[in-house]
């Protein structure tokens, strides 16, 4: 069976899209599959590259060119005996438009459906649905670009009325830290508003607290498994985008130093938040841990890194499932999804 390996993107996260792809090459099991490169540049152009039927020896080797890769539309993927495997971070990656594209294709491909993905990449919409459901969330104020050029001072007047400082302010719709900031003043709030807004025209303030960073890991379609949580050790109060893929910097602590009660708790949101945005595939459940034991959801990553040092990968390790058992899992439920998809369309017919 061959994989078609899809990442690169026009996001932000581009760069570690590279790293998880690499990482991917080197665990899947080349036994059951080839894998076909399929990189999209920073400029949004589909380059088909080289087909694996071993691990590649460096990274470099994913850096498409239209020099030693060909140009392809993203229709060329639709093929048999073939599924998607897209790490692709961030949007256009992992908001609901490739995946709609792949459903488009009626092509299996490994993660979130187009529901799931739009609703937990956007973190207004995601918090609107979390609430509903009784799941904790953080208090916040949801700003637009054009009601905040018309009615900048009402709205941070809204802010500082319903929020205290320090505030943390981020796009929408963009994950990993990018375009994130953290607010103490109001100056320190209209720039990292307008620093948002260089990547969404929708933005959320949010109020800032001292916690404990603490990550779920979930895997299944309809049978739902989750991971012991782990903890992100912090040192500095934020860590950038460059701190927490390309650089290392992140301690992390698996399983975290909790009770299990809590531990409990964590669960079971995870896997709440994830049966309402119907998952399927897999996720990682971002949480705060205050002192005091509140637990607060911070988001839903449809398709968090794998990288090796990436948490999502490490919390199953801890469980017990390899890196390589884990990628073999996310091909079959891609499968299991796909046939159950065709069963469902046969039987209308």
């Amino acid at each position: 069976m061959k994989i078609f390996l899809v990442y690169g993107g026009k996001s932000a996260e581009h760069d570690v899209s590279i790293l998880s792809a690499f990482s991917i090459l080197q665990a899947i099991y080349y036994n059951y599959y080839s894998v076909q490169l399929v990189y999209i540049t920073k400029e949004g152009n589909w380059l088909k590259g080289p087909v694996y039927h071993e691990a590649p020896l460096n990274k470099e080797s994913l850096h498409l060119t239209i020099a030693n890769a060909q140009p392809i539309l993203p229709s060329d993927l639709k093929e048999g005996n073939a599924v998607i495997f897209p790490v692709l971070h961030g949007p256009n990656g992992e908001d609901g438009t490739i995946q709609g594209l792949f459903e488009v294709l009626n092509m299996p491909y490994v993660g979130a459906g187009v529901l799931a993905s739009a609703c937990a990449m956007d973190k207004i919409i995601g918090k609107q649905l979390f609430q509903q459901i009784g799941i904790p969330q953080l208090p916040y104020v949801a700003v637009t670009k054009n009601g905040y050029k018309d009615h900048q001072e009402e709205i941070l007047l809204e802010c500082e009325g319903s929020l205290i400082y320090p505030m943390f302010i981020k796009p929408a719709n963009m994950g990993s830290s990018v375009g994130i900031n953290k607010a103490e003043s109001r100056d320190e709030l209209i720039q990292a508003i307008d620093e948002a807004f260089r990547f969404d025209r929708r933005v959320i303030v949010e109020q800032g607290i001292e916690a404990r960073e603490l990550e779920v890991a979930v895997l299944g379609n309809d049978e739902i498994r989750t991971t012991l949580a782990g903890e992100i050790v912090k040192d500095v109060a934020f860590y950038t985008y460059e701190s927490k893929y390309l650089d290392n910097q992140v301690e992390l602590q698996i399983p975290a130093d909790i009770s299990d009660e809590l531990q409990e708790t964590l669960q079971y949101y995870a896997k709440k938040a994830y049966q309402t945005l119907d998952g399927s595939g897999l996720s990682r459940c971002d949480f705060f841990l205050t002192a005091n034991n509140e637990v607060f959801l911070n988001e839903v990553n449809t398709m968090p890194g794998f990288t090796p040092f990436s948490m999502y990968p490490l919390l199953w390790k801890n469980m017990g499932l390899n890196y390589g058992d884990l990628l073999e899992e996310l091909i079959q439920l891609a499968k299991l999804r796909f046939e159950k998809k065709q069963q469902i369309e046969v039987e209308q017919l």
